[in-house]
């Protein structure tokens, strides 16, 4: 007997969100006021061999089917009160035969292996012959499909791995293929479809409206496009293998759960499961109408179009939104309807992140030590260099911590760049370095990089209201919003308040939204984020002008860093010519 079934509660409304992120799932509980209830985390396999990076359907599912129950069991919630599920995923592409099971994307030829994650980098060749082509559906993705999209890395397969591109059925966005298995249904995501594969949502914006939603044929997709690259035979059987039909964000999936998913998640059969997002776009769900004290003095003023959402975690995905569509070169989108029903999405991006830190910190030599420091005092090993930090800024004579890395400067294209110079062949710059391996230098360099990811997101904002946006608030939610310096750092840098969420698992609850609005208990995706999301600490840019001077400086170096590195590639290309 459960707990649950012990001490019976009177019957409320729950709302479930799972998230596939790149290293594991997650589930989290959350009531109508969009609380926390409880939430767990289960590992997923990854395997990586240089560019090329994958993982196993069947093994999320596992991991998913075990958050899941464990979240239950945590927050003492019992199936009868779940209302409705939503999933959000890494834009991960899964492969599937006739039978739903998994189909090889692997050189190996290891069948679990049937995911290419999101972050995989071997179809940059396939990226720039399929962007030499100038389709129109490519001013929809900022001028240009990225190596981390769907349709490079499927000309890749069907180049590289024959036998496997004859066996797929299917082939589906991660979190359209955790709905697809959850309900039988394979409806597509506006969101997935729009934002990876080039669909062009808007074909049905004057079709319908968010509210009247249902399932939609897939008129969106250019076959043209598909045939031009060379993949046409995606085009057969009304794009049977790639999405027939598409649905808003949250619109209800079939019959609900079926009953051997139902079982497999300890839930109820027919329990209502909402289309599928993004897992960084649940983000932007889950925080998007955050209102702080100063914002409720407007409630009537339509704030999402003057608002960026950072969700940093292994990447930074950085979102805004706007009632007319403004193209804008490097930046993906405009996407119509591919996060806030109604709305285009403007998606900028880094590709590395949280990666990067932790790559910088873990390849040091003082990492171990550090590792050790930070686990005999039982804090993390961020909090552990914040508080070097002070300490070294407290022993200098430098005015504030910032300025202790004056001259330390980094680019932080680690994994090339992804906004807004759109150049997967970027690489990263580290200016600056000495002899010195002691934990104060590696605390200057986590310092330096921090700085280096928020003067990258300064060029994206700047680069977007250049472009028509009007963005002068951030709000900013995943693992790296949980560090005070790392926020602290990009309100001083780019200059706008940043708002956190009161609960600070924004994913979870964007993802918990889409079930929300799939078992009816709002009427629309919007309403449901104005109900659920809430405000918590707003932490504003520093008032002193010399911190504002100083950073300015370090950003005209940190832009520099790029034109010097072209002017270097090009020296070389001529001498190697």
């Amino acid at each position: 007997m459960t707990t649950a079934e012990l001490n019976p509660l009177p019957s409320r409304s729950v709302f479930l969100g799972v998230d596939v992120g790149t290293g594991s799932a997650r589930a989290g509980l959350f009531d109508e006021n969009g609380k926390l209830l409880g939430s767990s985390s289960s590992p997923i396999q990854i395997w990586k061999d240089g560019d090329c990076i994958e993982q196993s359907s069947t093994d999320i599912w596992h991991a998913v089917c075990a958050a899941v129950r464990a979240a239950c069991s945590l927050a003492n919630v019992s199936e009868v009160e779940v209302k409705g599920i939503g999933f959000a995923a890494t834009c991960s592409l899964v492969a599937v035969d006739a039978e739903g099971s998994p189909v090889t994307v692997s050189w190996s030829g290891d069948s679990r292996r049937n995911i290419i994650v999101w972050m995989d980098h071997r179809a940059v060749k396939q990226a720039e012959r399929i962007n030499s082509f100038n389709s129109p559906v490519l001013q929809y993705c900022g001028g240009g499909v990225s190596p981390e999209m769907e349709p490079p890395k499927l000309l890749w397969v069907k180049e590289n791995l024959k036998e496997s591109w004859s066996m797929v059925y299917k082939w589906m966005d991660l979190s359209d293929w955790l709905s697809y298995r959850a309900t039988g249904d394979d409806t597509r995501s506006l969101c997935t479809t729009v934002c990876k594969w080039t669909y062009l949502g808007h074909a049905h914006m004057h079709q319908m409206s968010e509210k009247a939603s249902r399932d939609m044929e897939a008129c969106g997709w250019d076959d043209e496009f598909w045939e031009e690259i060379g993949l046409g035979d995606l085009v057969d059987g009304h794009h049977a293998k790639i999405g027939r039909s598409v649905a808003f964000p949250g619109h209800p999936l079939g019959n609900g759960l079926t009953a051997s998913a139902a079982k497999e998640l300890g839930l109820l059969a027919g329990t209502p499961v909402g289309t599928s997002l993004i897992d960084a776009h649940a983000g932007g769900v889950g925080v998007m109408e955050s209102k702080s004290d100063s914002d409720s003095l407007t409630k009537d003023v339509d704030t999402l179009c003057s608002r960026m959402v950072l969700v940093c975690g292994t990447s930074t995905c950085h979102m805004a939104v706007s009632r007319e569509k403004l193209f804008i070169p490097g930046v993906w989108g405009p996407f119509w309807s591919a996060m806030v029903p109604e709305y285009w999405l403007t998606e900028g991006g880094q590709s590395a992140t949280g990666a990067l830190i932790d790559h910088i910190i873990e390849n040091h030599v003082a990492s171990p030590r550090l590792a050790n420091r930070a686990a005999s005092q039982k804090v993390s090993v961020f909090e552990l260099l914040n508080n070097i930090l002070k300490t070294l800024a407290e022993e200098t004579s430098f005015p504030f911590i910032a300025a202790l890395t004056s001259d330390m400067h980094i680019l932080p294209d680690f994994h090339g760049n992804r906004s807004p110079v759109a150049d997967p062949n970027s690489k990263g710059v580290i200016f600056g370095m000495t002899l010195d391996t002691s934990e104060k230098q590696l605390a200057l360099l986590y310092l330096a990089t921090i700085q280096g990811i928020a003067y990258g997101t300064r060029h994206i904002v700047e680069h977007c209201n250049a472009h028509g946006h009007k963005i002068d608030t951030l709000l900013a939610c995943g693992g790296l919003s949980k560090n005070p310096l790392f926020i602290q750092e990009h309100a001083n840098i780019v200059g706008c308040p940043i708002i956190l969420p009161r609960e600070s698992e924004s994913v979870l609850l964007g993802a918990a939204i889409l079930g929300a609005v799939a078992g009816k208990s709002y009427p629309s995706l919007h309403d449901a984020m104005k109900a659920l999301n809430a405000a918590g600490q707003v932490v504003h840019p520093s008032s002193d002008p010399k911190i504002k001077k100083y950073h300015d400086a370090k950003y005209h170096i940190f832009r520099s860093l790029y034109e010097q590195q072209l002017s270097h590639r090009s020296i070389i290309t001529e001498a190697l010519a």
